[in-house]
């Protein structure tokens, strides 16, 4: 027998962004409730990136999650999109493909994005009033839709050959998702640190990472116990970075 679902789903047709959705009706929206598109007109990425989202057959949705009414320095808020990376690599390595992860949540398959994960968080002084978790997962894409993208992208249908069901894989993608939810909130990135790592294929590589105001550069060495990046300079020096993009040099 089935699980009972922990979490209720609503679906639009059209929408501009299931991220401006639920941070707009944060308040009226319970914890645990999916927003899903067809089709998003304005799809958002990280760093303000326009994320491509004509494509009917594709994964377009966004987490509401409330776990407590007020901020807990030791509530790994920051991690949830880290923790959704590793699940999303496991769904999509289930259609026999390698999955990699691209520091802090981008998901690759031979090199290129299929997936990105988007997290913004409504705080009043010590309140939280709510976080949105948006995902996005390329399943069925043209040719001449990749080469829209402004980065190297691919879906998964051009990598296994064939057409991909997309309600399926949203089912098991929320279900695995919430599965360890409540779990992850009490342990942080060490519940997922050793799925992590394996997937990281730019560890002991020399990269390249843009903070929006500084580039730094070096060698990755790891992750902290937070997930943050560990980079190691010229000068030997170890940096411990929380935010940026990630580039192979």
């Amino acid at each position: 027998m089935k699980a009972q679902k922990t979490y209720k789903i609503r679906c639009f047709q059209q929408i501009d962004s299931t991220n401006t959705y639920a941070m707009k009706n944060l308040d009226s929206l319970c914890d645990k409730e999916v927003i899903t598109a067809g089709i998003q007109t304005a799809g958002k990425g990280r760093l303000n990136r326009e994320w491509v989202s004509d494509g009917q057959d594709n994964v377009y949705l966004s987490v509401v999650l409330k776990p407590c009414d007020s901020i807990h320095k030791n509530l790994p808020l920051a991690n949830l999109t880290q923790y959704m990376s590793v699940i999303v690599c496991k769904v999509v390595e289930k259609y026999r493909v390698s999955a990699s992860i691209k520091w802090p949540n981008d998901v690759l398959v031979n090199g290129k994005k299929i997936a990105g994960i988007l997290s913004q968080a409504s705080i009043q002084g010590n309140r939280l009033k709510g976080l949105v978790l948006g995902i996005g997962v390329n399943l069925n894409l043209t040719r001449e839709a990749i080469n829209k993208i402004d980065q190297p992208a691919t879906a998964l249908n051009l990598e296994i050959g064939r057409s991909v069901n997309k309600q399926p894989l949203i089912e098991e993608l929320l279900d695995s998702f919430f599965e360890n939810y409540e779990l992850f909130l009490k342990t942080g990135f060490s519940l997922i640190e050793r799925d992590y790592i394996t997937r990281s294929d730019f560890l002991g590589k020399e990269i390249t990472v843009n903070s929006l105001d500084k580039i730094s550069t070096g060698v990755a060495k790891g992750f902290t116990q937070d997930g943050a990046l560990v980079l190691v300079g010229e000068d030997s020096q170890e940096k411990i970075i929380t935010m940026g993009d990630v580039t192979c040099s």
